[in-house]
């Protein structure tokens, strides 16, 4: 046979595109091995690893001038994933001496994997979106690494074969292996991963902040924690995720394709399903927080989607840093333009910040002495631009915690039940905007939909009305405040939104009521 075609993809941002590998036999002439179809300098080295371990899994080649093509040709080919099924190629043009593949099998079937030298088949990233791309192919099975085999096998509907060396691979699709489908239990394997290892009730004191972190996450709004070290706003911002609804499997395997794309699903991170908690430093740069480089990857805001991003000491960000993050907070999406072609990585997340309230740290605290001018907290407060801070719905005070609180064995509310409280808030927002694609929640409202389903008493109206004018809010705020108060409606089953819900909205309004003063 001269020619054999063999079915894989390449990636392109978080999801994959057909690939079909050719492998042509020439007649005659010099006898070498040509690659072609714009591969990357990672795939070119291919052809020294895969003619080794080709040798070494005691197969053979043709002696005869063999070309590779990567088609279509205009899609740049990148990383190792593509040795195994040029290997397999290659191999299967010397019928005589290899021994011949089953009629049809490689028309059925997608690989991908990379070749170590003795033959052995290595892990690679991106295994979920090729799998994804090779069932939309219509493919009936895929040839994987037996590390990716749980990974793939997520994907409903297509057989998932665990390969560990290139001789495995090759005696499978000419019938005589014994590799058997990767068996999942799709249920059992999703429970066994939701779980959190941490819990709500493990935290002292801080009723307040509490409640408001269950009416951001309920509302899916955005947060800013205020209050000294050690008052526990990064152990409340950790247990975040633990109240929030479960993810279903569909925003499981979305945010699985992300983290695979980016090499993070692996071993026993292989699949997630509980929502994703990112907590990057403050030194890091605006391609880590965002996602880019020459060949772009996923940044920590797309790494946090369907999940949170918490930001601790916002104000030691670098200032365009933080500015990065309008885009994603306000779209729901990154777009990357790069040589290589426009990427666009999904990052819909809450935003989760903590912050001193001065550069020391104990402004307002009894028990110790700020030193800080009142030019250096205003400077300090200034790295904080209003367009970010026009995006975070709460702000919500973290005092310090009472002694007695601290000794108190008495434990709190469980994640379980605030999270049921979360999950029915959720379904009403829901049903709400069952006729508005693309709303989820009340902070993907807009004007329109606040104007629709934000109806204020008259109760409730006056009391704005002096809040507005007495407090000085400004119109970003009442656009907030009408959100949040909608939030805390829905948390009491309430189709209007109350007095009450407006007062205690207004309550999460710290820095617009300039409470640092």
């Amino acid at each position: 046979m001269a020619l054999i075609c063999v079915s894989s993809g390449a990636l392109h941002g978080v999801d994959a595109q057909s690939v079909e590998v050719e492998v042509n036999a020439g007649d005659s002439g010099q006898i070498d091995i040509k690659l072609v179809g714009l591969p990357d300098a990672a795939v070119r080295e291919s052809v020294d690893r895969v003619t080794t371990a080709i040798k070494n899994s005691a197969l053979q080649w043709p002696n005869k001038p063999i070309t590779i093509n990567l088609a279509p040709a205009d899609i740049r080919k990148e990383g190792p994933s593509f040795d195994l099924p040029i290997a397999l190629g290659m191999a299967a043009l010397d019928e005589d001496r290899n021994g011949k593949l089953k009629e049809g099998a490689l028309e059925k079937c997608a690989v991908a994997g990379e070749l170590a030298l003795d033959g052995r088949v290595r892990p690679i990233k991106g295994i979920l979106p090729l799998t994804i791309q090779a069932k939309r192919e219509g493919k009936r099975a895929i040839l994987v690494p037996s590390e990716n085999a749980a990974e793939a096998s997520i994907v409903d509907g297509i057989y998932v074969y665990g390969i560990d060396s290139m001789r495995s691979a090759y005696e499978l699709l000419s019938g005589d292996g014994n590799v058997s489908p990767h068996q999942l239990d799709r249920e059992a394997f999703l429970q066994s991963k939701q779980d959190y290892h941490i819990d709500f009730d493990e935290v002292k004191g801080q009723a307040h902040a509490k409640r408001a972190l269950e009416v951001a996450m309920a509302g899916g709004h955005n947060i800013l924690m205020l209050g000294s070290p050690g008052t526990g706003k990064s152990m409340l911002a950790k247990r975040l995720a633990t109240i929030l609804p479960a993810m279903t499997e569909e925003e499981a395997i979305e945010t699985t394709k992300i983290h695979s794309v980016a090499g993070l699903a692996n071993g026993k991170n292989s699949f997630l399903a509980t929502r994703p908690f990112r907590s990057p430093h403050h030194t890091i740069s605006d391609v880590g927080l965002l996602g880019g480089g020459s060949h772009p990857s996923p940044g920590e805001v797309s790494l946090a989607h369907n999940g949170l991003l918490f930001l601790d000491e916002l104000p030691e960000f670098r200032r365009p840093t933080l500015e990065v993050l309008r885009q994603p907070l306000e779209d729901g999406q990154v777009t990357i333009s790069r040589a290589a072609g426009k990427f666009t990585f999904p990052s819909r997340f809450s935003l989760v910040a903590a912050m001193n309230p001065c550069p020391c740290g104990y402004l307002g605290e009894p028990s110790r002495e700020c030193r800080c001018s009142p030019n250096q907290i205003e400077k300090y407060r200034q790295r904080i631009s209003g367009p970010l801070l026009d995006r975070i719905d709460l702000h919500v005070d973290v005092p310090a915690v009472d002694y007695r609180e601290l000794r108190n064995d008495q434990r709190g509310e469980s994640s379980a039940t605030i999270r049921q409280r979360v999950e029915e808030a959720r379904t009403i927002q829901l049903q709400r905007f069952i006729s508005h694609p693309g709303l989820s929640c009340n902070s993907d409202m807009g004007t329109r939909q606040v104007t629709e389903f934000c109806r204020l008493t008259q109760a409730s109206e006056r009391t704005l009305e002096q809040a507005m004018n007495s407090l000085n809010f400004s119109a970003r705020a009442y656009d907030r405040i009408l959100k949040v108060s909608r939030t805390l409606a829905d948390l009491d089953g309430e189709r209007d939104v109350g007095e009450v819900h407006v007062l205690e909205a207004i309550q999460y309004r710290t820095l617009d009521r300039n409470l640092w003063a």
